[in-house]
C-alpha cells in the first residue's frame, strides 16, 4: 500500500484500539449474561410450575420423579398434567419468539408480527371452520390450520408484491386479510353448536389445557429444523434492518431471502399455532423486549426466543 495512503487501522491510536476491543468484550460479556440469566428464570419458572397447583408437591418429590420414581399420586400429576405443559410451553413459546422477531427485524417494524399480520387469523379461522362446520378434531384439525397458516401467509406475499416486497405495504396487506379473517372466525362461531363451542373458542386465544406429551416431538422438530434455518440467515436480517437499499449494496438477495425468512417464521408460527391455538402476544411482544433487554446489540433472535 501507498505511505499516501496508509491503511486505516493503523489510523487508529493504540489506546484507542485497546479502548475499543474493552468495550466490545464486556458487551459480548453483557449479552452473555443477560442471555444465561434469561434462562436461569426460565429453569426457575420451569421449576415452579412442576410444585404448584391444586395440590403443591415438594422439590425432592418432583425430583424423584423426573428420575424416574414412582411416587403415588405424584406421579401422575407430574407426568400427565404439569410436565407435558411445561415443556410444550417452552418450545411453543420459542417458536413464537423467533417466529415474530424475524418478521419484525425483516420489516423494521414492531407490528410485524405473525398475529398482527394476519397469520395467526388465518390458522384460527381454518381450525374453528373445520371444527364447526366439517366437525373435525385432533390432529386433522392441527394440519389444517399449519397448511391455512402458510396460504395465508402466500396470499399476503402476493399481494403485496410490487417489483418487489416493501415492509409497509406487507404489513398493511396483512391487517386487512387479518380483519378480513377475524369476521369470519366471528361468523363461524355463531353457527357453532354448543358441544362445539369450546373447542372453538380455545382456537381464539390459545391455551395449554389438554395437551400431552405425544404433541411434543413434532413441535421440538420444528423448531430444531425452521429454527436453525432462520439462525443462519441471522446475519443477513441484521444487515436487512439497515434498509434495503443497503442490504443490496451487501450482496443481500432481498426477495430470496425475504421469501426463506418468512417461510421459516411461518413454519415456527403455525406448528407452535396448531399445539397451542393463537398464543398471540408472545409472537408480538418478544423481540421489543429482547431489544429493550440488549439494546439492539446483535442478533434478536435468540434473546426473544
Amino acid at each position: 500500500m501507498s505511505p499516501l495512503l496508509p491503511d486505516a487501522s493503523s489510523a487508529i491510536h493504540p489506546t484507542s484500539r485497546a479502548t475499543l476491543t474493552r468495550l466490545r468484550r464486556a458487551r459480548k460479556r453483557q449479552r452473555r449474561l443477560t442471555l444465561w440469566g434469561l434462562l436461569v428464570v426460565v429453569l426457575a419458572v420451569f421449576s415452579l410450575v412442576l410444585m404448584q397447583g391444586q395440590r403443591f408437591i415438594p422439590p425432592l418429590t418432583v425430583l424423584q420423579v423426573l428420575l424416574g420414581e414412582n411416587v403415588p399420586g405424584a406421579s401422575f400429576i407430574i407426568t400427565e398434567l404439569r410436565l407435558p405443559r411445561a415443556l410444550v410451553a417452552i418450545v411453543a413459546g420459542c417458536c413464537f419468539g423467533l417466529g415474530g422477531a424475524a418478521f419484525q427485524a425483516m420489516l423494521r417494524n414492531p407490528l410485524a408480527s405473525p398475529d398482527i399480520i394476519g397469520i395467526s387469523a388465518g390458522a384460527s379461522t381454518a381450525a374453528v371452520f373445520a371444527i364447526v362446520m366439517l366437525s373435525l378434531s385432533g390432529t386433522l384439525v392441527s394440519l389444517l390450520a399449519i397448511a391455512a397458516s402458510l396460504g395465508v401467509a402466500l396470499l399476503i406475499y402476493t399481494l403485496s408484491w410490487r417489483k418487489g416486497v416493501a415492509g409497509a405495504r406487507l404489513i398493511l396487506v396483512g391487517i386487512g386479510l387479518g380483519a378480513m379473517l377475524q369476521s369470519i372466525t366471528a361468523y363461524l362461531l355463531t353457527q357453532a353448536p354448543s358441544w362445539s363451542l369450546q373447542e372453538a373458542l380455545r382456537w381464539m386465544t390459545g391455551s395449554l389445557n389438554s395437551i400431552t406429551l405425544s404433541q411434543l416431538p413434532p413441535l421440538a422438530v420444528a423448531l430444531g429444523l425452521l429454527g436453525s434455518l432462520l439462525l443462519m440467515m441471522s446475519r443477513h436480517l441484521d444487515v436487512m434492518r439497515m434498509g434495503d437499499d443497503m442490504a443490496s449494496g451487501l450482496g443481500v438477495r432481498l426477495s430470496l431471502t425475504r421469501f426463506i425468512i418468512i417461510l421459516s417464521a411461518v413454519g415456527l408460527v403455525a406448528c407452535a399455532t396448531a399445539v397451542v391455538g393463537p398464543v398471540a402476544f408472545v409472537a408480538f411482544v418478544s423481540g421489543p423486549i429482547a431489544t429493550r433487554l440488549f439494546r439492539r446489540r446483535g442478533s434478536m433472535l435468540i434473546p426473544a426466543a
